[in-house]
């Protein structure tokens, strides 16, 4: 068969899950906060609730048009849908992975666990406060990193007061834990 008239794949062909998975430590769990878990859920449900079908009712009006093939609302309608059902699809694997660790529980401890926000000061003088989330709630604008990034696992069991060694591309560099505070536990 003559090359030209095979198709070839493009990227909304493949069965691709949307973005990939970040990896987890070997034998990890996927740990989220209940906030994450419940925005994911959200997001999720908006999807299959809402989003999903009202596409499915734009394309299924859109072919009841006659001709597809110059079919803007069709075209655009079958694209959004393959969009949806992957993100769909990537929600689904998260969420059925997601390990709740609600990081109240550690609420007045000094030690650094999952969820905490910590304030440390490095050997340049420089003082941050990161906030150690989940890999899927992460908000690098809002000063949180996730539980499997480096400074986060550098500064995981530590205590106020503790330097910790943290791996750069520059060097080892040396971290003093100044603070450390949890979310007040809710009064249900």
């Amino acid at each position: 068969m003559n090359k030209a008239f095979t198709k070839e794949p493009d990227a909304s062909d493949d069965d691709d899950d949307g973005p990939s998975l970040p990896p987890l430590p070997a034998g990890g769990k996927n740990y989220i906060t209940p906030a994450g878990y419940a925005r994911l859920r959200a997001e999720f449900m908006q999807l299959i609730d809402e989003e999903r079908p009202k596409m499915v009712e734009v394309v299924h009006w859109a072919a009841s048009n006659g001709d597809r093939s110059e079919n803007g609302d069709y075209l655009y309608g079958k694209k959004r849908l393959r969009e949806i059902d992957r993100r769909i699809r990537f929600l689904t694997k998260r969420l059925d992975i997601a390990e709740v660790a609600d990081p109240t529980l550690h609420h007045g401890s000094d030690q650094i666990f999952f969820g905490a926000t910590v304030t440390y000061v490095n050997s340049k003088g420089e003082e941050r406060t990161v906030t150690i989330k989940g890999i899927d709630e992460v908000d690098h604008l809002a000063g949180e990193v996730s539980w499997v990034a480096p400074i986060a696992r550098a500064l995981l069991k530590a205590r106020e007061g503790d330097e910790v060694s943290l791996m750069t591309p520059g060097g080892v560099e040396t971290l003093e834990v100044l603070e450390v505070h949890y979310p007040v536990p809710s009064r249900a």
